[in-house]
């Protein structure tokens, strides 16, 4: 089983939409509410725990991505600053440089989410070892691991962790890859597929956008669901404004995967970066480099209120996030798919 403080809906983190203030929100309402912190210090990470605990006695997930430290090959980096010349032009930014650092330090941040102990730690990208994830139950803190294939859960299952998020291809965002070949399989078909082969309660992750979809994950084994589109209009997501409106536009086939933006598989919906890029596709760096690279692009592009190059991250079934209340919107799906099961 896989216990919330109400009922089995996970938030999904979603660096650049995720916040404190939504994690809140979805932990206050019986979900279990998560917080981003990939990208902070290990400082700001301490302080987003803090400010969670403070405003509410639920649980609540921190999210760190495990990264070895990069050292990118010089040349590689140059050809990357040269393909991206002509869209920083567009938004009058200066020359690129060299970013002092390409991703903050795991290691680091590792410790800080020690000091921290969450009530849960969820992690992607790669996977932690016996000894981490021993050093994190020490401190009373539950795991879970992103798998987006049966090998990669056995691995965490190895690890000692206690739940697998089972991230299919319809999920938006990065894809959580560390050990994949061929990872496109389906939620469902990976849920069944992870549950056959692993003990572990399983959280099923990727276009479940309503109460008939997640009653389906449920049906086919999963033990909760993770959901992270159907946040992205919420009062509280940080969501830009430039990135709300291209989801308020999204059809039912508006989202693809690329790699253009950060050097990663994504879902994001379609755009003229993705487009114009997409001739690029092989040649683009790996994360975290591609994504260091493109962040002052982004950031001009949302100061000025435009979609063309922002990484538009969102799952499958885009087309149906409503916006409200974070705590509503979550209170809603779950009544939803309880009627649905008690039909």
């Amino acid at each position: 089983m896989f216990e919330t403080s109400g009922f089995p809906i996970v938030q999904a983190p979603m660096l650049g939409a995720g916040a404190e203030a939504l994690a809140i929100a979805v932990s206050r309402a019986g979900g279990l509410g998560s917080h981003p912190a990939a990208g902070s210090t290990p400082g700001q990470l301490l302080e987003s725990a803090r400010a969670i605990r403070a405003a509410t006695p639920a649980p609540f997930a921190i999210n760190l991505f495990i990264l070895d430290p990069c050292k990118p090959d010089p040349q590689v980096v140059r050809a990357a600053i040269a393909r991206l010349a002509p869209w920083r032009a567009r938004y009058g930014l200066p020359a690129q440089s060299e970013p002092p650092i390409w991703a903050q330090d795991f290691a680091a941040q590792f410790e800080a989410l020690l000091e921290a102990a969450p009530p849960f730690a969820s992690f992607t990208f790669g996977c932690l070892t016996a000894e981490q994830a021993s050093a994190l139950h020490e401190r009373g803190s539950r795991i879970i691991g992103t798998a987006t294939c049966v090998e990669e859960a056995l691995a965490w299952q190895a690890a000692g962790v206690d739940a697998i998020c089972a991230q299919g291809i319809e999920a938006g965002g990065h894809r959580g890859s560390f050990l994949a070949q061929h990872e496109d399989l389906g939620t469902l078909a990976l849920v069944r597929a992870i549950k056959s082969a692993c003990a572990l309660p399983v959280i099923a992750a990727g276009g479940l956008m309503d109460g008939q979809a997640i009653a389906k994950a449920l049906a086919y084994g999963a033990d909760a669901v993770q959901i992270g589109t159907a946040f992205l209009l919420a009062d509280e997501a940080a969501t830009s404004a430039p990135w709300r409106a291209a989801i308020a536009r999204a059809g039912p086939d508006s989202t693809r995967m690329t790699r253009v933006f950060s050097g990663r598989r994504a879902r994001g919906i379609e755009n003229a970066f993705m487009i114009e890029m997409s001739e690029h596709e092989r040649d683009i760096p790996a994360y975290p480099v591609q994504n260091a690279l493109t962040q002052d692009l982004r950031a001009a592009a949302a100061r000025a209120g435009k979609s063309d190059c922002l990484s538009l991250w969102a799952g499958a079934g885009v087309a149906l996030a409503r916006p409200g209340a974070a705590g509503d919107i979550a209170r809603a799906l779950w009544s939803d798919a309880q009627k649905l099961t008690q039909d």
